[in-house]
């Protein structure tokens, strides 16, 4: 389907209508898993090749190829935004965050700048690595966290100490280049990553670190209109949090992809609460006010 080709969703007279109006919703998913089974489930007509449809679930590639070069009505929604990426990207994510944060200062002052503290000190590499080396010396002994922006399931994230343990973006910025001479095979540009400060001191729950994925549909962004599902969850470790050992995947994150790989690992048990488990032990041990202020 070429660009110039591209249907777009309209309705037609005769239709037997229901769900938009009185006639059927018409869905197109690009995935064969549990959101196309979830779809399908709800009833809705699926659509095929270039049949026009009032939904649709796309993948990343095809926003980037089609969107900016097809015509959609009104009323037809896609599960992404354009330029989303700018937020779901690790790098761009914390790019736009120092933006904000920028910004807030500069319209609002230092103070109100201030309460955009949320995040820990990051930097991009290797294209941000010599003012991330100004700032590791500049805190001697503390503990960094390496992410790959484009990874997921905890692949590629390790911690370091100390600047030998990332040589190859130093050997890359040093170079200025991914070829080393004419004569010899182009090399491949490493990987980019996030490299954060470490938070070092979690609030552990029986001794193990945690975090909590919590699902947003956002349907605007000007007006920002968002809605929060109340059935999230908390990811634990599936081993004690301790600094002695930085190496250990199962003590410093709680990806369930790495955590079931654990030799203990307890599939029964697993390694997860909902929400109102954790808010049931927070209000055990913290009282419900200080609960509920966190909620505000």
């Amino acid at each position: 389907m070429s660009k110039n080709t591209i249907r777009y969703p309209s309705y037609r007279s005769g239709e037997r209508k229901r769900g938009i109006g009185d006639r059927l919703i018409r869905y197109k998913c690009a995935l064969q898993n549990t959101i196309s089974d979830v779809l399908r489930a709800k009833g809705w007509q699926e659509v095929k090749e270039d049949g026009d449809f009032d939904f649709y679930w796309a993948e990343v590639g095809w926003m980037r190829e089609y969107f900016d070069h097809c015509y959609l009505e009104e009323h037809v929604k896609i599960n992404h935004f354009r330029n989303h990426y700018e937020l779901t990207r690790k790098n761009l994510m914390v790019k736009n965050l120092k933006r904000y944060r920028k910004q807030l200062e500069r319209e609002n002052g230092k103070l109100e700048a201030s309460k955009c503290d949320f995040f820990p000190t990051s930097f991009e590499l290797p294209s941000e690595y010599h003012i991330f080396v100004e700032e590791f010396k500049r805190m001697p002994g503390t503990i960094w966290i390496m992410k790959p922006v484009a990874k997921s399931q905890g692949k590629g994230i390790f911690l370091f100490r100390k600047l030998k343990d990332i040589t190859d973006w130093k050997k890359v910025v040093k170079n200025d280049t991914y070829r080393r001479d004419d004569k010899q095979e182009e090399r491949e540009a490493p990987e980019t990553y996030i490299v954060s400060r470490y938070v070092d001191n979690p609030y552990v729950i029986g001794g193990k670190k945690f975090d909590i994925r919590v699902y947003v549909l956002v349907t605007s962004y000007v007006p920002l209109r968002a809605w929060l599902y109340r059935s999230g969850f908390a990811r634990f470790s599936n081993t004690r949090f301790s600094l002695d050992s930085i190496d250990d995947t199962y003590v410093h994150l709680t990806n369930v992809a790495i955590q079931k790989t654990a030799p203990d690992y307890d599939p029964e048990r697993g390694c997860k609460w909902s929400m109102q488990q954790l808010r049931q032990y927070l209000i055990a041990k913290h009282g419900i006010d200080k609960v509920s202020l966190c909620n505000n």
